[in-house]
């Protein structure tokens, strides 16, 4: 028979043996099979916000022999609890005096038998110890003993595992603040945006016109057009751009999560919810929130957001009253909300309310002459990433080749093929060859235009650089310098250019 203070020394030590109470309390869980007839244990607290029994940890070979996290229980059940309070060790079963035999059946006691360790501070009940057993027969006075002589280290455990809880708990949600928070642009990202003075130059102005005011956006387009991009660049050009821009994939949300995740939800809203949480519109508050894949939103969740660009408030889960919001929001989805309002897929009202001002990113086959453009700009923004000190130049007719491909997956597809072409082409040209011979939608693509295929016969060097400049300059019609200039996309220097051009002789003015 194991002596009492040998039983309390590696009770203490195990217990106290890690903040993580539930890794702890595994730990004892392995010497107590040793010392108790037992095939779980669980420390619980008596939570009076919830009206219930809130487990804390649970150690068992079977969590089917246990309850849920959370137990309701009736008031009239607290009310003889606390007119009796349990100070000693005592053995429940469904046979037990009232009002226990009633908690032995919430907690789904049947034949077995739970040893429960009360643990008080001064007058304060701050938890529950209780060993099951798998026959209500089996628990004796010894095992009530030795329970007793650790009352005090597992109260001191519980007590720091509830304040590291909170602490945790603190930090977690000042982290999630800071980082939703934080800016993700420290310039205007209307300056981020490629092609603002050529494709996307209609967007943009759509986009001034707009950003002043306070009104709900809808952004159209297909998958990879960029509409977050364009939804940074409304937020950081409006009168919100000082407070925080929350975006929320509503598409990437679990159905039954998603009005919690929204909205927020109160304390004991549903089982696991035990404490309040702001949602992602509380978070936004004072700033934007972009709802991106707007359709993919339940039915329910429609309401909500109806009620909230109706009246500006929300109500969370679980909750009585209306918490009021200062917001702009954005939306934007690739799907056709107007058939989806003919099918009863989405709700019309909601629709109206949404399309107060819709603006539609056009397709990067659209918008072709921007492709030059953000070719360089991904690779610079690539190389940058992957640690690549000398970037990769273009073969003469590689970006003409990218500009008569139709891009399904647009600017995201580019973007992908860039990084692609510089994992394989690291230290040589970037050919971009991996493109198909047939883009998505079945139309073949042309070959590089004649003396450029680069499986051809090799051509002099000195007519490879001839040829390479005039296309250049073809596709920046003559400018040399500045950010669009051939200088640019050949990644030389202004002055540099010009030198080769004289001493190759190629005259090139300027195209307005």
């Amino acid at each position: 028979m194991i002596r009492k203070d040998d039983f309390f020394k590696e009770t203490t030590l195990r217990i106290c043996g890690s903040l993580q109470i539930a890794t702890a309390l595994a730990d004892v869980f392995d010497y107590f099979k040793h010392q108790f007839p037992i095939i779980g244990m669980c420390l619980s607290i008596r939570d009076d916000d919830l009206g219930a029994i809130r487990r804390i940890a649970l150690a068992t070979d079977n969590q089917k022999e246990f309850p849920e996290e959370i137990v309701a229980v009736p008031k009239e059940i607290w009310a003889q609890i606390q007119a009796v309070p349990i100070r000693e060790p005592l053995i429940i079963t469904t046979e037990f005096n009232k009002p226990h035999s009633d908690l032995a059946v919430l907690l789904k006691l049947e034949d077995k038998a739970d040893l429960i360790l009360p643990l008080w501070i001064d007058a304060n009940l701050c938890g529950i110890l209780a060993l099951r057993a798998g026959n209500k027969d089996q628990f004796t006075k010894r095992h009530l003993e030795l329970l007793t002589s650790i009352r005090r280290p597992v109260t001191i455990a519980l007590v720091n595992a509830l304040a590291h809880e909170r602490i945790k708990r603190t930090s977690e949600l000042l982290a999630e603040d800071n980082r939703l928070l934080r800016k993700e642009f420290y310039l205007s990202a209307a300056d981020e945006v490629i092609g603002q003075d050529g494709g996307m130059s209609n967007v943009m102005q759509m986009v001034k016109q707009v950003a002043s005011l306070n009104n709900t956006v809808l952004l159209l387009g297909e998958t990879g057009t960029g509409k977050e991009l364009i939804a940074n660049a409304i937020h950081f050009s409006s009168a919100y751009k000082d407070g925080p821009f929350i975006k929320v994939n509503c598409g990437a949300i679990p159905e039954h999560l998603v009005d919690s995740e929204l909205f927020g939800h109160e304390k004991g809203a549903f089982t696991g919810a035990v404490t309040e949480k702001r949602g992602r519109f509380e978070r936004a508050n004072r700033g934007t929130i972009f709802l991106d894949e707007i359709g993919e939103l339940p039915a329910q969740a429609q309401i909500r957001l109806l009620r909230v660009l109706q009246n500006r408030e929300i109500e969370r889960v679980g909750g009585q009253r209306a918490v009021p919001i200062d917001i702009r929001v954005i939306a934007a989805t690739h799907r056709n909300l107007e058939n989806m309002v003919q099918e009863n897929r989405f709700r019309e009202d909601l629709w109206f309310r949404l399309n107060v001002f819709p603006l539609i990113i056009p397709p990067l086959r659209q918008r072709k002459e921007d492709i030059p453009a953000l070719a360089v700009h991904f690779i610079n923004k690539k190389a940058k990433e992957m640690g690549i000190k000398n970037i990769p130049a273009i073969v003469p007719g590689a970006l003409e080749q990218l500009m008569q491909y139709r891009w399904p997956g647009n600017v995201r597809e580019l973007e992908n093929m860039v990084e692609r072409e510089l994992i394989i082409q690291r230290d040589g040209l970037l050919t971009f060859a991996s493109l198909a011979k047939t883009d998505a939608l079945g139309i073949t693509k042309p070959c590089p235009p004649d003396g450029f295929n680069i499986a051809a016969e090799p051509l002099p060097l000195n007519d490879v650089v001839v040829a390479h400049i005039e296309r250049a300059l073809k596709l920046t019609k003559g400018r040399i310098s500045g950010p669009d200039g051939a200088a640019a996309l050949l990644r030389v220097n202004p002055s540099t250019l010009r030198a080769r051009m004289k001493k190759h002789g190629i005259r090139y003015g300027r195209v307005q």
